[in-house]
């Protein structure tokens, strides 16, 4: 009608399981979306719902995890979040997901994670930003971490979110740091990466 104020929302479903799934969201954290299936973290595990009819959901799988936090879904692979470190769930098939426990990389206090290409960066609390080589995804290595800097300005102590993009020839690690704010982190430049052209080239932070 006209008036940007009325937006005429209504929520048209609500939605918890049913029957012997009933439930199974409780405690969700996150949510990533890969085509019409969600990959929703709960403390208990992945959860997997189709929601190729958005109102009516379906629950397809739970991949058992220990405190599953957040997720980033690249091609065939989820990489989750828990409080076991970094871990891997091949989704190839959505509704028989896998768990790839070989490729979990330890850390103590895993939050968020966001991959770009072939690394993965995860905002790890008190241990800063942690770089994950995934160019194999079923073998990661850590690549670099993020964490003590010369001033308190320049250190990552409380590391709970981080987004990556590009800025003209450069590469940026936004890190939302908790109690400290934001911190902006250049990954990549002309001037301190010779190599920063390419497909993916190595972050150095």
């Amino acid at each position: 009608d006209g008036e940007p104020r009325n937006n005429f929302l209504k929520r048209a479903a609500t939605w918890n399981g049913e029957g012997a799934s009933r439930g199974v969201l409780d405690g969700a954290r996150h949510i990533t979306v890969g085509g019409h299936y969600l990959y929703i973290t709960t403390p208990r595990g992945l959860v997997i719902v189709d929601v190729d009819d958005p109102l009516k959901p379906r629950w397809l799988a739970t991949v058992p995890l220990q405190d599953a936090r957040a997720s980033a879904l690249q091609f065939r692979y989820l990489w989750v979040t828990t409080a076991q470190g970094l871990e891997l769930v091949d989704v190839t098939s959505p509704r028989k997901p896998l768990h790839v426990e070989t490729a979990r990389v330890p850390l103590a206090d895993a939050r968020k994670v966001y991959v770009a290409r072939t690394y993965a960066y995860v905002a790890a609390g008190a241990e800063g930003l942690v770089i994950v080589d995934v160019e194999r995804p079923t073998q990661p290595r850590v690549e670099s971490r993020v964490q003590k800097g010369e001033t308190p300005a320049t250190s990552l102590s409380d590391s709970q979110d981080v987004i990556v993009g590009s800025t003209n020839a450069s590469l940026f690690a936004y890190v939302a740091d908790g109690v400290n704010g934001l911190k902006v982190l250049q990954l990549t430049a002309p001037d301190t990466q010779p190599k920063f052209y390419g497909f993916s080239p190595v972050p150095k932070p």
